[in-house]
């Protein structure tokens, strides 16, 4: 589990076949094999580091179900590591299972994504929302998708700052109201 509060803006290295190299320092604190630290949202597991880098490796359907097979070497990318049971919860619960990739509309301040119409079901005014990795505030929901207000802070130290009109970025949506709609239906096959 993760909180979607990023606590480094790392560089892709390199991405060789399934081997995508991370350039980081600060996740690299405690790090060990089979730890797991989140790429834009993207939980994947350290098979490799040294100093100033760390490596996983990513199979071909993560590459194709997230925005991660589009990196290329220089491109910036959020990095968190797992919440411990002693941290404080600054954001809200996320997985690190992203639900879909949508498109940036309108860059920051004023993020508008578009995104799968099968999907906004779970997109509520007010309601948490991760973006690239990044825990948000739903600010308005629309046809096509929604938008979030993104805050100078948040700008500067991540990637939605850097981002622009047709970029794409990874969803994760509110696990709970996946739950709770799962519930209500009763077992699905």
């Amino acid at each position: 589990m993760f909180t979607g509060i990023v606590e480094e803006l790392g560089t892709v290295i390199s991405r060789e076949g399934p081997k995508l190299r991370i350039g980081a320092t600060t996740v690299l604190d405690d790090v060990e094999l089979g730890a797991s630290i989140a790429v834009n949202g993207t939980c994947l597991t350290v098979v490799a580091w040294d100093e100033g880098w760390w490596e996983a490796d990513v199979v071909e359907e993560t590459y194709a179900r997230t925005s991660l097979g589009a990196l290329r070497p220089g491109d910036p990318v959020n990095l968190e590591r797992p919440v411990r049971l002693a941290d404080r919860l600054g954001g809200h619960l996320v997985q690190g299972h992203v639900d879909a990739v949508g498109t940036i509309v309108d860059a920051a301040p004023d993020l508008r994504i578009s995104m799968p119409a099968d999907l906004l079901r779970y997109v509520v005014h007010k309601g948490s929302i991760t973006i690239d990795g990044t825990s948000l505030t739903v600010a308005a929901v629309h046809d096509d998708g929604f938008s979030v207000a993104i805050i100078p802070h948040t700008a500067a130290v991540t990637t939605l700052g850097r981002k622009g009109p047709g970029d794409p970025v990874n969803l994760e949506l509110d696990v709970v109201a996946k739950y709770v709609e799962s519930l209500l239906e009763g077992h699905r096959p």
